[in-house]
C-alpha cells in the first residue's frame, strides 16, 4: 500500500494494517513510504512485512518493487499526488485500488466511492469490504505499535501511574498551528490545582523545559524519543491539550480525551480530528491557532476535567 508521508497519517493507516494481518495471518504486506519519517514509523511493526522508500536506494526499489508484481495495490490518498500516481502506474499488480476522483478514472481496476469528509481511519479501511472483510468502526481506531522503552521512561510511567495529570502538547508540524509558549505557560497558571505533563518534538525541548522550571504544577517528564514512548505518557492521561498535530491520532489510539486546537478549517477536523473520543475543539478567529485564547481553551479543559471517565475509554496501545 502506498502510505503517505506524516507520522500523523501513517498512525491513522495502522487500523487497515491491523485487520489485513487479522483476517490474513500469512499475508504479505509492503509499504511504499515517501518519507523518511512514515519509513522509521512502519519499520518498528511487526506485522509490515517490508518498507520500501521510493526515493531512497532507486536500484533496491526497482528490484524489490518495480521488478514484481502484487496481488492489490492500495493507493490510500484521496486525493491527486503526482508521485502517488506515478507509483501507481509503475508498480505491477493484479488489482489496483484508490479513492474516487476524476484523476483516479482509469488508472485503477476499483475506486472506493466514500464521502469526502469520512474521517481518514475510516477510509484507510473502507478497502476491506472489497476483500471480505467486515470491521466495526471500533476496529478502526488506530492503534501503535509497540516498542522498547528506555529505563527513564520506564521509571516515569510508574511514578505517574496513578496521578491522572492533563497532557499538554506543544508541539506542531507547521507555524500556523503552533501556540505560543506564552499561552501555554498562561493556561498552566490559570489552573494552579491541575497537574500537568509537557509533551514536545525535539525542536520545542527548550521550551518544554522552560514551562517546567517556571509552573510548579508542571511534572517534569523526559524528552520522548519517538510517537509510542508519546503514546504511553497520553495512556496515562485524563485529558490531552494539543494541536492539530498526530498527538490527536495518538489520543483517538489510547480513548483519551481530547482538547483540540485547531483552524477553521472543516476538512482538517472531519477526516483528521479526533476519533472516536471524548473531547471538544477549539477553533481559532483568526484562521491561525495563536489566535486562540488561552481563557477559550480553560473554559473547554475545566468542562472536561469535570467530566466522568468511563472505565471503558480505558485502552492501552
Amino acid at each position: 500500500m502506498l502510505a503517505q508521508e506524516k507520522l500523523g497519517d501513517s498512525v491513522l493507516l495502522t487500523p487497515l494494517i491491523r485487520n489485513l494481518r487479522k483476517a490474513f495471518p500469512k499475508l504479505e504486506i509492503h509499504i511504499i513510504a515517501f518519507s523518511e519519517a512514515s519509513a522509521n514509523f512502519f519499520r518498528n511493526d511487526s506485522d509490515v512485512t517490508a518498507v520500501h522508500q521510493t526515493k531512497r536506494e532507486p536500484g533496491r526499489y526497482k528490484r524489490e518493487v518495480l521488478k514484481r508484481e502484487f496481488d492489490v495495490l492500495f493507493n490510500t490518498k484521496d486525493h491527486p499526488s503526482t508521485h502517488f500516481l506515478l507509483q501507481s502506474v509503475l508498480i505491477k499488480a493484479r488489482h489496483k485500488v484508490g479513492h474516487a476522483n476524476e484523476f483516479h478514472t482509469g488508472l485503477f481496476d476499483q475506486l472506493i466511492t466514500i464521502e469526502h469528509n469520512t474521517h481518514m481511519a475510516l477510509k484507510n479501511c473502507a478497502i476491506l469490504p472489497l476483500l471480505g472483510v467486515t470491521v466495526t468502526e471500533e476496529e478502526c481506531r488506530p492503534c501503535l505499535p509497540p516498542s522498547l522503552l528506555p529505563m527513564e521512561m520506564q521509571i516515569f510511567l510508574r511514578q505517574i501511574d496513578t496521578r491522572r495529570p492533563t497532557g499538554i502538547n506543544i508541539s506542531a508540524g507547521e507555524a500556523n498551528r503552533t501556540w505560543p509558549e506564552t499561552k501555554w505557560k498562561k493556561l498552566v497558571q490559570s489552573l494552579p490545582d491541575t497537574q500537568f505533563i509537557v509533551l514536545s518534538g525535539p525542536s520545542e525541548l527548550e521550551s518544554k523545559r522552560n514551562l517546567e522550571r517556571s509552573c510548579p504544577n508542571i511534572i517534569p517528564s523526559p524528552a520522548t524519543g519517538n510517537l509510542y514512548e508519546a503514546s504511553r505518557i497520553v495512556e496515562t492521561l485524563e485529558l490531552l491539550v494539543t494541536p492539530d498535530t498526530s498527538l490527536i491520532h495518538i489520543a483517538s489510539a489510547t480513548a483519551t480525551p481530547v482538547i483540540g486546537l485547531y483552524r477553521e478549517a472543516p476538512q482538517d477536523i472531519t477526516r483528521f480530528g479526533p476519533f472516536r473520543i471524548p473531547g471538544e475543539l477549539v477553533i481559532s478567529p483568526t484562521g491561525e491557532v495563536a489566535g486562540i485564547s488561552p481563557d477559550s481553551v480553560k473554559k473547554a479543559v475545566e468542562k472536561q476535567l469535570q467530566r466522568e471517565r468511563p472505565a471503558s475509554w480505558e485502552t492501552s496501545v
